[in-house]
């Protein structure tokens, strides 16, 4: 399928399609090229990192999920997906800073000041 005329936000409404009916590889591939086409597509991560999850490729997952917390520090999933990738990799201490993080949120906290 060529998807280059396709927006990033169909892209990424065809990479869930594909998720949705367990076609995980192709969404996968469809994330990443969501995430080449704008480095800065905070869903595109999330998902990308979630999908490489499931598909046992936990440190591409873990870097996805990094991007994921880095380009929004202050989101509650992201931070908990990633401490599940930490998990998954038996990387506790880092799980556990993760899942803390996401505490803080869940809690009306910010681990990153907003700048106005």
């Amino acid at each position: 399928m060529d998807t280059s005329a396709l927006s990033l936000e169909d892209l990424f409404d065809e990479a869930n399609g594909h998720l949705a009916m367990g076609e995980t590889e192709e969404a996968v591939a469809l994330y990443r090229q969501s995430v080449e086409r704008d480095p800065n597509f905070f869903d595109g991560w999330h998902a990308l990192g979630m999908s490489l999850l499931k598909t046992d490729q936990v440190k591409e997952a873990i870097g996805a999920g990094l991007m994921a917390t880095t380009l929004k520090p202050n989101d509650l999933l992201a931070w908990t997906s990633l401490s599940q990738m930490y998990v998954r990799n038996g990387q506790i201490a880092e799980a556990e800073d993760a899942k803390g993080k996401a505490r803080i949120l869940s809690l009306g906290g910010k681990v990153v000041k907003e700048s106005v």
